[in-house]
């Protein structure tokens, strides 16, 4: 096999049709089905399933799809690299962020890079902190900001920042004294479904308290949350910044535990044995810098470093 035959194979995967993928890449369609079956006989097993609808990989497909897009990352990033030796960084980085962290970081490191590295084209990605980590593991993007550690074997994780979470209630409701995670035993929990790292988190701490985590809403939508929470639908816990204007508004109080303060760590993530390019080292750097300066201007509330 030859890095050509790689390119090949991942575009007829990705688009799920020899025709398709031989429009793509502007290669005659009987090339491409002679590639495949080269890459077959040289493996000794099958890559493909082949049906009216089109093409779907076997077990042994999607693994070699897997290293594959590693291979070829790994080999564009060496000739961008190669290429921009002596010259101004430049190139494409792709970044997966959380929502929340997205909000508050996304338009002041693009700032930050197209005043510093004009050269380098950042590509931001939003998810929540689970698929942010499965795009690492598969290489889709170069750099990703997860919470928490959780059961990451496959990413090197930096410590970033640490964020304090506090207790969302409707705005005319009286709040409970002291304000607890027992005092929330009474009310109906607003919390994401059980996929998100924040909801794992929280019900932890509740199950560590002797408190049962059963929320009468799950809605993965931090927006849909607060605005729950805002018509009286129930109470929550998020992080400061996601509800400080909503709180400095009115819209509904947002309370710090007076008992023990919930933080939750975020971490700086990349795959431990790819290799950044140029670029992507500069945006790490980057991130590093402008989130340090964000929590140290008092503009990322409730956030202190690690």
């Amino acid at each position: 096999m030859d890095i050509r035959q790689l390119r090949y194979f991942v575009a007829i995967t990705d688009e799920g049709s020899f025709s398709r993928a031989a429009e793509r890449l502007h290669v005659a369609q009987p090339a491409l089905s002679l590639h495949v079956r080269k890459m077959e006989e040289a493996l000794g097993t099958r890559l493909l399933l082949r049906h009216s609808g089109g093409v779907t990989p076997t077990e042994a497909g999607l693994r070699l799809i897997e290293r594959a897009r590693r291979l070829l990352a790994e080999f564009d990033q060496m000739h961008e690299d190669m290429r921009q030796i002596g010259s101004e960084p430049g190139g494409t980085v792709r970044i997966g962020l959380p929502g929340t962290i997205s909000d508050i970081l996304s338009v002041p490191l693009i700032a930050h890079l197209h005043k510093r590295h004009p050269g380098i084209k950042l590509i931001v990605a939003e998810a929540m902190s689970g698929f942010v980590g499965e795009w690492l593991e598969e290489g889709r993007i170069d750099l990703g900001v997860l919470y928490g550690t959780g059961n990451r074997k496959h990413i090197r994780l930096t410590p970033l920042l640490r964020e304090e979470l506090v207790i969302l209630l409707p705005p005319k409701v009286t709040p409970p004294a002291p304000v607890t995670l027992a005092a929330l035993a009474d009310m109906p929990l607003i919390l994401p479904s059980s996929s998100h790292g924040l909801r794992r988190m929280i019900e932890q701490h509740l199950l560590d308290n002797g408190l049962a985590a059963s929320p009468a809403i799950e809605v993965d939508s931090y927006n849909c949350i607060k605005r729950l929470v805002q018509d009286g639908f129930g109470c929550s816990i998020l992080p400061v910044h996601a509800v400080a204007e909503a709180s400095r508004s009115g819209l509904l109080q947002a309370l710090p535990f007076s008992d023990q303060p919930i933080w939750r760590g975020a971490y700086l993530a990349r795959h431990p044995t790819r290799i950044l390019s140029q670029a992507a080292s500069l945006t790490s750097q980057s991130l590093r810098e402008v989130t340090a300066g964000l929590i140290s201007d008092g503009i990322w509330l409730g956030a202190s470093d690690p």
